[in-house]
């Protein structure tokens, strides 16, 4: 008796409903990189991958909830998820589909689309765990220059990555706030060039590198492309113009490149979670050819760089604008020192490469002077491995504080 009862018992409990062949288009041709768990949609009202459809089978009669997520970094004690959108439908079992369609002004980058169903959630995981959940790219117009700087006359190349039929291109130089109708209104800098219009219908489905100017006479300095697309979105990458020699002036700017890319968490790898050890040290390197979040403009760049350089043309101080890459190709610090005397690190110096500090070092023992406006400057080596940096040991572990 007791048995038949146990028995009853157990055909009484049904299995929790679950989620199989989950995938994600975007209803249209899937962009460069995408895959099954992966889309890349540009919500402007073209039609053409406008919204990310979600696509799985039921086991068996639920309700499913999707939330879309965007996730911050973890480390530095920001992290966790932040939902930005949801949705729930009640579902018979059998092959169903649920549509995220982002509004123009959803700021581009990845976004988890997280799904539960009854005790089961699909894109729970953390930065550090496996991917069981569809993630949706936002595109804009992604570029970003393949080198961090460049001498005058020296042609540039910019990567760009956007479905925009046409885009119009313009550099500016970074200047301090003046009238707006003078003024690029993220940067705030002034138009060096005149408008370019080039014909991208060709490029919608991947990225390709084009030749975008050539910094003529243009003073040392920072500047930025903007890329204008035919739709409205705008995207950003920065540039330094280096001098055409070294000690073009006694006093040298260099902005901390390395910790830009260090501190820019855009998701190339498609698994909605930066790219970036403050995110997860699942990322031993830095890849330095990714495009910047926030349209472009590097992390905290108005916190860093931006009044120190913006002081210097509300002044009219001139100097030579270096990136970490040339503060590397220095021979050594007696040659800065025979260029310089006063080298200014306005922005966050915390990656620095084993001759970087040799050369700092160096410069200071032969009578440098250094300037530095920012904290937690010089505190971890990097090597430079091809287009990355690899973090390696803090410099007070390596005995060198």
């Amino acid at each position: 008796m007791i048995a038949s009862v146990l028995v009853a018992a157990g055909a009484l409990a049904a299995p929790s409903p679950a989620l199989l062949d989950l995938h994600v288009s975007n209803g249209s041709a899937p962009f460069a990189g995408d895959t099954r768990l992966l889309t890349t949609v540009s919500p402007n009202h073209d039609g053409f991958r406008d919204a990310a459809v979600v696509r799985f089978r039921l086991t068996r009669a639920a309700t499913v909830r999707l939330e879309i997520v965007v996730t911050n970094m973890v480390r530095a004690g920001k992290g966790g998820t932040t939902v930005v959108w949801r949705t729930a439908k009640r579902f018979d079992w059998g092959r169903h589909s649920l549509t995220w369609r982002p509004t123009p002004s959803t700021q581009p980058r990845t976004y988890i689309a997280r799904l539960t169903v009854g005790d089961r959630v699909y894109g729970a995981y953390g930065p550090n765990g496996r991917q069981n959940a569809p993630v949706v790219r936002v595109q804009g117009v992604d570029a970003a220059f393949t080198r961090r700087s460049y001498a005058p006359g020296q042609t540039a190349e910019v990567r760009l990555a956007t479905d925009a039929r046409q885009l119009r291109l313009q550099v500016f130089a970074y200047q301090a706030p003046g009238r707006p109708s003078e003024q690029d209104v993220k940067t705030s800098g002034v138009a060096k060039t005149w408008p370019i219009r080039v014909d991208w219908s060709a490029h919608r489905d991947g990225p390709a590198v084009l030749r975008v100017v050539r910094a003529g006479d243009w003073p040392s300095g920072l500047y930025f492309l903007r890329a204008t697309a035919d739709d409205g979105r705008v995207g950003y990458a920065p540039f330094i113009v280096r001098p055409r020699r070294l000690g073009s002036h006694r006093v040298a700017v260099v902005l901390s490149t390395n910790t830009w890319a260090a501190y820019n968490f855009a998701d190339a790898d498609g698994d909605g979670w930066g790219d970036s050890w403050y995110v997860t040290a699942r990322h031993s390197s830095i890849d330095l050819g990714r495009p910047f979040l926030d349209f472009g403009v590097p992390f905290r760049f108005h916190d860093w760089d931006l009044e120190f350089i913006a002081w210097l043309n509300r002044t009219g101080k001139a100097a030579d604008f270096l990136s970490d890459d040339d503060l590397d190709a220095v021979a050594n610090g007696d040659e800065l020192a025979q260029h310089y005397d006063l080298v200014v690190f306005p922005g966050h110096e915390e990656y620095v490469t084993s001759h970087e500090y040799d050369v700092i070092q160096r410069y200071r023992n032969d009578g440098g002077n250094l300037a530095f406006l920012a904290a937690n400057n010089v505190y971890r080596r990097v090597d430079r491995v091809g287009q990355t940096i690899v973090p390696r040991a803090t410099w007070r572990d390596l005995g060198r504080p």
